[in-house]
């Protein structure tokens, strides 16, 4: 493997103990302006230094993310469908690789889609992209996405799919938690990052986080997950003590509530202001 492929995964899937955080926030090139995502850079900012490395489009890299703090970019170039489209699956590549070196990412993430009507562009455009950015030394995040038609997530499942990618040249599966999970794992050759999938309470996500790093995952590529939780900063500060504070569940859910009960001040997070409700003005008696 070229030294500068290594250095740019090394970036992402930490050196010191082989674990991951990555915080998703590209949902908008699919589902738009969607909820606490509405503006990027409010979500993102106090999340950056807690995080290993951020999954997002090159849009919302430009405008919402201080270039000036130095943290590792997961660039998704992949699109071209939408949530009210037909089919989530008709995805192309969407950014060239000359502009993602442009914007000095450290690796590329595009999804592909086995089993659904597009399966076949989206894994010939994931050998194309894993050639040209193997040219430049950046490596390549498949994520094993599932369309609106396809609601398989068994082990069998993902198996076939990250093992697909794999075998195309994907330097990194991004897929769903299951029962079974190691199956998964096992039979993927290179590592695994696991999805957040759909907002869930804040103790069921940290069991999912744990129960997939316990099954042999490398780390997480969270977002409705953290930032659509009412805590965000301490949701990924307990993340990231599973991942790489190897805490269980309990432990990350008391540090949790910890951080909650210590406030918004304390944790870098913007403070929630109720504002006042509008009233009419009395009308005056006659």
């Amino acid at each position: 493997m070229d030294w500068g492929l290594q250095n740019r995964l090394s970036r992402i899937i930490k050196p010191a103990d082989g674990k991951a955080v990555m915080l998703a926030v590209d949902h908008g090139y699919f589902l738009g302006p969607t909820e606490s995502l509405e503006v990027p850079r409010k979500t993102i900012q106090p999340l950056l230094k807690y995080c290993d490395s951020l999954m997002l489009t090159r849009g919302v890299l430009r405008t919402s993310v201080d270039a000036h703090f130095p943290i590792p970019v997961v660039l998704r170039v992949s699109g071209g469908s939408s949530i009210i489209g037909e089919d989530l699956s008709n995805e192309k590549i969407t950014t060239s690789v000359k502009d993602a070196i442009r914007l000095n990412v450290s690796a590329l993430a595009m999804s592909i889609f086995v089993g659904a009507k597009h399966e076949h562009d989206s894994l010939v455009s994931l050998g194309n992209l894993v050639n040209e950015a193997g040219e430049y030394g950046i490596p390549v995040l498949a994520v094993t996405a599932v369309g609106k038609e396809l609601k398989k997530r068994d082990a069998r499942y993902l198996s076939l799919a990250c093992r697909i990618a794999a075998e195309f040249g994907a330097h990194m599966v991004k897929t769903y938690y299951c029962d079974d999970f190691e199956k998964v794992v096992n039979s993927c050759p290179v590592p695994v990052i696991i999805a957040g999938g759909p907002k869930l309470a804040e103790k069921e996500a940290l069991e999912l986080a744990f129960n997939a790093i316990k099954a042999g995952a490398v780390g997480v590529d969270m977002g409705r997950n953290i930032w659509q939780s009412d805590h965000p900063v301490p949701m990924i500060r307990a993340v990231r003590a599973i991942v790489h504070g190897h805490q269980n569940v309990t432990q990350a859910y008391d540090f949790f509530k910890k951080l909650v009960k210590e406030g918004p001040t304390q944790n870098n997070e913007p403070q929630k202001v109720n504002k006042p409700k509008k009233t009419k003005p009395k009308r005056k008696s006659k």
